[in-house]
């Protein structure tokens, strides 16, 4: 029995499935009595060890020079930032009376968060767009995150989300990403070639730290019985809003980048970078942003987005790819008919 095609195209993240692993785990066995305080120490330093890898990473000099095209990356930084979260208020009439507040939090802190940096540059270079810009943009995202991301939810979560959130958080988030995230760019003389040669085995303690993280999150929520407020029509709810949130988005930042007049190349990159969010940023800020509510409800419409975008985005640049290479079989076939026929 053959496998349709579509479903062939479908490629589920290893690292997705770590991370349900973790939250499944999590459930059954979560961490409990004098396992509370260590995993709450372990995940501040691995969370404090992931920014530091970050600022590590980050090259200052291609930041600042890529910023000279700054329509683009201003673009890209309104999608993430502005017109998302404004989506994310705009649905709270309508989810307010359909989901616990609760989830509908995790759903507008979805709209916060900044762009993913790896598979938005990946899928941006697949499909034969700026990957330049797409680099400099997604990882300026995710540095003023750091600073947008909590006041974002400062401002709209103690508000249309109706969670509360302590000021003493913007203080944590300074302590536990940015100044490692600073740490991580004054030790770039001596760890920047570091960082480089042992890339994948550095991804697997990234990775591994949110594993780590999302066990943590998931533990407190069966120690606090989070679980027994959620019925399956919710989640069902949860996942048509993210579908439907991705699609217009996908559609919106291919249309106002044509509209505004930005190239092929360019589209493409807005498109990619202005519809992702960061998993791996999103989960250890949502740890720090909301300790003493119910992380694991929070994050996993997170969770969920991150596959979708996954899938709808691989597909997506998969479809440019497949253009971009027959618009050059046509321009190499009508060079050769013209040489030929002048010849």
């Amino acid at each position: 029995m053959s496998v349709p095609g579509w479903l062939r195209r479908i490629r589920i993240d290893r690292f997705l499935l770590a991370i349900i692993a973790s939250a499944v785990i999590a459930s059954i066995v979560p961490a409990r009595g004098a396992g509370v305080p260590v995993f709450s120490w372990l995940t501040t330093i691995v969370i404090g060890l992931l920014f530091f890898l970050y600022g590590a990473r980050l090259e200052p000099r291609e930041a600042l020079e890529g910023l000279r095209h700054w329509r683009l990356h201003g673009l890209i930084l309104s999608f993430t930032f502005l017109v998302f979260p404004l989506i994310g208020v705009a649905l709270h009439p309508l989810l307010s009376h359909l989901i616990s507040p609760d989830l509908y939090a995790g759903l507008l802190y979805v709209t916060m968060v900044p762009s993913t940096v790896q598979s938005s540059v990946n899928f941006t270079s697949i499909a034969r767009g700026n990957v330049a810009g797409a680099i400099v943009s997604a990882s300026f995202s995710n540095l003023i995150g750091v600073f947008i991301t909590p006041l974002l939810a400062l401002l709209l979560l103690s508000t249309a989300g109706g969670l509360h959130i302590q000021g003493s958080a913007i203080l944590d988030i300074v302590l536990q990403l940015l100044v490692p995230f600073i740490l991580g760019q004054l030790s770039r003389p001596l760890t920047a070639r570091f960082v480089v040669e042992h890339r994948k085995p550095l991804k697997l303690v990234d990775q591994g730290s949110i594993v780590l993280v999302v066990y943590s999150a998931f533990s407190a929520g069966m120690r606090e019985h989070i679980w027994s407020s959620i019925s399956i029509g919710s989640l069902a709810i949860v996942l048509l809003v993210i579908l439907a949130m991705l699609a217009f988005m996908l559609w919106l930042t291919w249309t106002v980048a044509g509209r505004l007049g930005f190239n092929r190349a360019d589209r493409i990159a807005i498109q990619f970078c202005g519809t992702k969010k960061s998993l791996a940023t999103g989960l250890p800020m949502a740890s720090v942003l909301f300790a003493g509510s119910p992380v694991g409800l929070i994050v996993l419409p997170l969770m969920v987005f991150h596959q979708s975008q996954l899938m709808a985005c691989g597909s997506i640049a998969a479809r440019y790819a497949r253009e971009a290479e027959d618009a050059e079989r046509s321009r190499r076939q009508a060079s050769a008919e013209a040489e030929a026929h002048w010849g």
